[in-house]
């Protein structure tokens, strides 16, 4: 692990299926995110509200102690509703099959995921575990049971 400018570089193994496929990159220096490219020979086509499971040519190795985040892309989402329906998906460090997106039409007209599309982003973010405690009771606080909505208009 290399620290510079206050952030951290980790090491991501990743095993390529799809030799014509582009590997997960970062598309600017800051971004959060490294776009992730369907691995497909021709286009799939989304008719509103099908869901399809897109591969993406690649398996990887998150680093213990991490989990890969795949989320939508904003720009898909913002101009043609295609979204994730798990949004967003969690891979886990001891997972090693293909990574895959499931994409989800939201929009009103038939989209084509093309081949090498970028689709989804993905974030490696670090993960605590927890060791789960039963009580007998839990302290109050202001909120208390206030759920959905309760702490604004």
């Amino acid at each position: 692990m290399t620290v510079y400018d206050g952030s951290m570089t980790l090491e991501l193994r990743i095993e390529r299926i799809n030799a014509n496929v582009p590997l997960p990159r970062y598309q600017t220096e800051h971004a959060a995110g490294m776009d992730l490219h369907a691995a497909l020979e021709f286009p799939v086509v989304l008719k509103p509200g099908d869901i399809r499971l897109i591969q993406c040519g690649f398996r990887m190795a998150v680093p213990l102690g991490y989990e890969a985040q795949v989320r939508p892309r904003s720009g898909l989402a913002s101009k043609h509703g295609i979204s994730m329906p798990n949004a967003p998906g969690t891979i886990d460090a001891d997972y090693r099959g293909e990574v895959c997106v499931p994409l989800i039409n939201l929009g009103r007209e038939p989209f084509a995921v093309e081949p090498h599309m970028r689709i989804a982003q993905m974030i490696i973010a670090p993960i605590a575990h927890v060791q789960p405690v039963e009580v007998e009771e839990l302290d109050e606080t202001h909120r208390g049971h206030g759920g959905f909505g309760s702490t604004g208009r």
